[in-house]
């Protein structure tokens, strides 16, 4: 079974089966996505985002407008949000920049619910335990992440004077929200602060030289949580614009 046959298979269409991600149900009034296998680690998964209006080289998307009228369908008309796995054919991407392609599927649907943060549309299952963020892990190797150790969750080496140079540089004032634990607790919470790594250690997979001053940023706890919530991760500045947009800081 194709892709198409498996979406006709649902009762579900597009305007066209070659740039579609996104298709729709009118007589069930459902919405099927298609989400990447990298974004399915996390009970949250990225379906859309504002930056996909346009490609790499400045094009306009063909998918993008489609997708964005059946967000609309979902958040003005009630329709629901299903899901299904895509997966890369890295082989045939039209070269570095070029749009990344369909090498197959899983032909299931998932039920999911929308939730939209800042400029991206996520899917969220709620059969799906979100991800959370281990506790930081000092070591005594210099200025190097190493590669992941699988324990009861995977974690990676943290180097302690890289760390302290990130704060030396950046202070201990969460970079996203400001929450100063030394303000808040007193001197329970003196140089207390959760460091994130701006270039996520799993992605790079190998033993690495970092730069703690732009490599690392201090968060706190629950900023450090709400960023890996989603997969990809949300970035410093797109966490801090949520907030924003929605009132919780100025």
């Amino acid at each position: 079974m194709n892709r198409k046959q498996f979406i006709e298979s649902h009762g579900a269409t597009c305007a066209n089966w070659t740039w579609s991600w996104s298709f729709v149900n009118h007589h069930e009034r459902f919405v099927i996505f298609g989400v990447w296998n990298d974004n399915v680690d996390t009970d949250m998964s990225l379906i859309l985002s504002e930056a996909w209006q346009k490609s790499n080289k400045g094009r306009i998307q063909n998918g993008y407008g489609q997708a964005i009228e059946h967000i609309k369908l979902i958040d003005n008309e009630g329709y629901t949000l299903k899901t299904f796995v895509m997966e890369y054919a890295e082989q045939e991407r039209d070269g570095e920049e070029g749009p990344a392609k369909i090498g197959g599927f899983i032909p299931e649907l998932n039920n999911m619910e929308l939730i939209k943060v800042g400029n991206k549309w996520f899917a969220q299952d709620h059969n799906k335990p979100p991800k959370f963020v281990a506790e930081e892990i000092e070591s005594n190797e210099v200025y190097f992440e190493g590669a992941s150790k699988s324990v009861l969750v995977n974690h990676y080496e943290r180097n302690s004077k890289a760390r302290a140079q990130c704060l030396h540089k950046h202070g201990y004032q969460c970079k996203v929200c400001e929450f100063d634990f030394n303000h808040f607790y007193g001197g329970l919470g003196k140089e207390y602060i959760h460091v994130h790594h701006i270039v996520p250690i799993s992605e790079i997979g190998q033993e690495y030289q970092i730069d703690p001053e732009n490599d690392l940023v201090p968060v706190c706890a629950n900023c450090h949580a709400m960023i890996h919530r989603t997969r990809p991760a949300q970035s410093v500045e797109g966490l801090r614009d949520h907030l924003r947009a929605i009132g919780s800081i100025q």
